[in-house]
Order: C-alpha cells, then sequence, then structure tokens
C-alpha cells in the first residue's frame, strides 16, 4: 500500500509564499513522477509544476506559475516539494500531488500505478 501525504498549505496575503510538501510512504519501489495539481472552485483540476526523476531530472510548469514556482524533489526521502513565492488571488486552490510509483504486485512483477494525496487547501486573500 502507498500513501501520499501532503503538508504545507494555508492561508497567505498576497505576494506571499508558501511551501507545500508531498511525502510518499509504503511499499514502493521507484518513484517515477512526482506533480502537483491544483483545483480551485468551480474549475478543472489542472497540472501546476512536474518533475521527473527517469534519467536526468526534468520540471514543468504551467505558464500561470512559471517564475513563481518551484518544484523539487528529495530522493532519499521520497519527498517532493512546491515552494510558491509571489502568491496571487488566482492561485486559490486545493493543491493534490500526484505521483507514478512502481511497486512490485502479487505475482512478484513490477508495475506502475497512479497515486492521489488527500490535498491541502491553499487560500491567497488579504
Amino acid at each position: 500500500q502507498v500513501q501520499l501525504v501532503e503538508s504545507g498549505g494555508g492561508l497567505v496575503q498576497p505576494g506571499g509564499s508558501l511551501r507545500l510538501s508531498c511525502a510518499a510512504s509504503g511499499s514502493i519501489v521507484r518513484i517515477n513522477t512526482m506533480d502537483w495539481y491544483r483545483q480551485a472552485p468551480g474549475k478543472q483540476r489542472e497540472l501546476v509544476a512536474a518533475i521527473t526523476n527517469v534519467g536526468n531530472t526534468s520540471t514543468n510548469y504551467a505558464d500561470s506559475v512559471k517564475g513563481r514556482f518551484a518544484v523539487s524533489r528529495d530522493n532519499a526521502k521520497n519527498t517532493v516539494y512546491l515552494q510558491m513565492n509571489s502568491l496571487k488571488p488566482e492561485d486559490t486552490a486545493v493543491y493534490y500531488c500526484h505521483a507514478n510509483i512502481v511497486v512490485a504486485t502479487i505475482f512478484r512483477d513490477l508495475k506502475e500505478f497512479s497515486y492521489w494525496g488527500q490535498g491541502t487547501r491553499v487560500t491567497v486573500s488579504s
């Protein structure tokens, strides 16, 4: 069983910063990608930032957060971070951690599965 647990959300004023964390635990063989999504009220869930660790590490950001957000990961801790700076009211949303994780099945083969965290709320307001 694999779990993703997010932390770090809260209320912040416009222009402020927050750092989100997402720790993966359980019977993990390898974490291929870890992403951050967000869902604002009345809107669809959207990809905010992604980081891969297959071969060379690469990152990808939504246009709306480029230059303000930074995603990073600590492989030793199976943790991904999202540093959010210069926050705007439009960044208000529930932020979800997502990961593609390789686990060993009961048949002893390796398979990749998609996992989601429970979400952490970020509110940007004065």
